[in-house]
């Protein structure tokens, strides 16, 4: 067992310092960075979708309390670092439109629908579980497809770009995101189930680990968490290897997202922190004492489901400016109203979600549920 942790540590280590030959030293702390997060993701349990289902089926607060606590925490160091340095860092901060809604309503849907949101669906795949590769690869050419309707969407109507920041500055805007967090925690706490109102220990500390992450991959990156745009960015490589012609396409004609398209995916900053993601969680399944065998649970009418929902998750995520992380997790935390709105319309989506997962057929067994 040790001998296999260290053969592990090992692998981890190549593989960022070979990235950090091939793209600088950035890159290899960005893909550090992402293992981090599928250390703390898989290895302590911590997650998005499942906390959310705990609480709508089984009023168990304890993971989603431990969600706000990682968002509050990272707000107050963040809030500080964007002030100090405008030019440097860029928050998630993005305007409350009519398509962002739709947007997060349908991907709460379908983040029950395959037990698991955008991190959930790395951190799925990355542990070797089949479904979660499907859904994947569903999740990346829906996230791509998104891209080409960016404009529609927009069009549905849009409130100016508001923040936390822009109603009471940085530090009021950070009093009002902590005063926000704390009223949503009591309110959540007061509809829990007795024994279900604390978050054990392992999460609290996967709170605080991800709240660290989240503080570094700002300062390295230069932005916020996010998940969404690395799978779009790999969904347009494939799209373009195929013979695809972007250069009409409005999102991809951007500068930023041109070049980033002509690029390695080595300099995509979150495309090395999704990547890394994945690596964490596998380096966690291969370093159990038993790790989980892939699971063949579905019959061909459930793995269509499952890759349709998986579409759907990405399209949507996109539609929605976000998905847990990006919008939810670093939206609020970074002081953006939208993510409050994200937050509300993915939570009404969810119990919906959980009304048609039945239909897919997903047997307890075959997924890990972040």
């Amino acid at each position: 067992m040790r001998a296999r942790r260290l053969g592990l540590a090992a692998l981890a280590l190549a593989l960022v310092g070979a990235t950090a030959l091939a793209a600088g030293p950035r890159a290899g702390v960005l893909l550090a960075i992402g293992i981090g997060f599928g250390l703390v993701l898989e290895g302590l349990r911590f997650g998005f979708a499942g906390p959310w289902r705990a609480m709508i089926v089984e009023r168990d607060a304890r993971g989603l309390l431990a969600q706000l606590l990682a968002i509050g925490v990272t707000a107050a160091v963040i809030f500080p670092l964007l002030a100090a340095n405008p030019l440097e860092l860029s928050p998630a901060h993005a305007p409350i439109g009519i398509g962002m809604i739709l947007g997060a309503f349908v991907f709460g849907a379908a983040m029950q629908v395959v037990m698991g949101c955008g991190s959930g669906t790395l951190v799925n795949a990355g542990s070797g579980n089949q479904i979660g590769l499907m859904a994947l690869i569903g999740f990346v050419a829906g996230a791509f497809l998104g891209t080409l309707h960016t404009d529609f969407w927009a069009g549905l109507g849009r409130l100016p770009l508001a923040s936390a920041q822009s109603l009471a500055g940085p530090m009021g805007g950070l009093g009002l995101t902590l005063i926000a967090l704390a009223l949503v925690a009591a309110g959540i706490t007061m509809r829990a189930a007795p024994g279900k109102r604390r978050p054990p220990a392992r999460l609290l500390l996967a709170a605080l680990l991800l709240a660290a992450l989240a503080v570094a991959n700002l300062a390295v990156a230069g932005q916020t968490w996010g998940i969404v745009y690395g799978l779009g960015l790999w969904g347009a490589k494939v799209a373009q290897a195929a013979g695809a012609d972007l250069g009409g396409v409005a999102f991809w004609a951007n500068p930023a997202n041109a070049s980033r398209l002509e690029a390695s995916i080595l300099t995509d900053v979150t495309s090395l922190t999704d990547i890394g993601l994945i690596l964490g969680a596998f380096l966690v399944m291969r370093a159990r004492a038993t790790p989980g065998a892939p699971s063949m649970a579905l019959a061909w009418r459930g793995w269509g489901l499952v890759l349709l929902a998986g579409i759907v998750l990405g399209y949507s995520s996109r539609v929605a400016l976000g998905c847990n992380v990006g919008a939810f997790f670093s939206g609020i935390s970074s002081g953006s109203l939208h993510g409050w709105a994200w937050f509300a319309a993915a939570f009404v989506g969810s119990v919906l979600g959980l009304k048609l997962r039945p239909f897919v057929l997903i047997t307890p067994r075959a997924m890990v549920t972040p």
